[in-house]
């Protein structure tokens, strides 16, 4: 009786959502989304260096579409210097740039919308982050220290260890801006979690180990400073924003 009643508790954690032990499928992942992972930055052939990196990126849809962090982008390019806006990538060995343009943003959930130039590239699918519960695991693919050692993404996994509200109350109004009032006026949910993402993660796709479909978009910038405005020395909690909100601007421009 103990014996059936052990084996009938594994099969019920088995049909969870995202079981601890999923991380076993996560190698093949990381193999088939890897070709789908960029870095987000500009390009000037004058300049020295030529390449400056500004944050990562993930390509979806069709193969000529590209989602980011809103705060990635540069606030302006030097056009009369030839500066452009492009995504840098590895292909069959060889490093490779595409130039990119805005075509949709949305600066509520820090979230930018890129179309690329060429062939289609390898595509990400979009899981539902409604779907989500804490304590599952997830991965990230990006570049955390940008382009410094190659175009070579890396992957980091952890648990979902809080889904929160963006933005709480402060207990002195002083203590507010206007991002921040903003914020608490229209609310959303973001995922936190207990891996440690670096800078050069913005932009990254939060990912289910076994299938590959994005959750979530790695923010190292807007959510923290929504989060953390209080703390003096800011934690290394890393957050996500939920793929619905990027969802929501694919709709926008008729992409699904």
């Amino acid at each position: 009786m103990r014996l059936g009643i052990f084996w009938c508790w594994v099969f019920a954690i088995a049909g969870m959502g995202n079981p601890i032990w999923a991380i076993a499928d996560l190698p093949d992942t990381i193999s088939r989304i890897k070709p789908a992972i960029v870095a987000v930055g500009t390009y000037q052939r004058t300049r020295a260096p030529s390449a400056v990196f500004r944050g990562t990126g993930f390509v979806v849809v069709d193969g000529l579409h590209v989602l980011t962090n809103a705060h990635v982008l540069p606030k302006r390019l030097n056009q009369e210097k030839g500066e452009i806006l492009a995504v840098f990538y590895k292909a069959k060995g060889r490093d490779r740039l595409r130039r990119a343009r805005v075509i949709g943003l949305d600066k509520g959930h820090d979230l930018a919308l890129l179309r690329i130039g060429g062939p289609p590239m390898p595509t990400m699918p979009l899981g539902d982050s409604g779907r989500v519960r804490e304590g599952e695991v997830y991965a990230f693919t990006g570049f955390p220290i940008g382009m410094v050692l190659g175009l070579y993404p890396v992957t980091h996994r952890g648990i979902i260890s809080s889904i929160t509200p963006i933005a709480i109350p402060v207990p002195r109004a002083a203590q507010l801006d206007p991002g921040m009032l903003k914020r608490l006026n229209r609310p959303y949910r973001v995922f936190q979690l207990d891996a440690t993402a670096y800078p050069g993660n913005s932009g990254s796709p939060l990912y289910h180990p076994d299938t590959g479909e994005v959750v979530g978009i790695i923010n190292k910038v807007f959510v923290k400073e929504s989060k953390e405005n209080l703390l003096s020395k800011p934690s290394g909690i890393s957050y996500a924003v939920p793929i619905e909100y990027a969802r929501s601007l694919l709709r926008r421009h008729q992409l699904q």
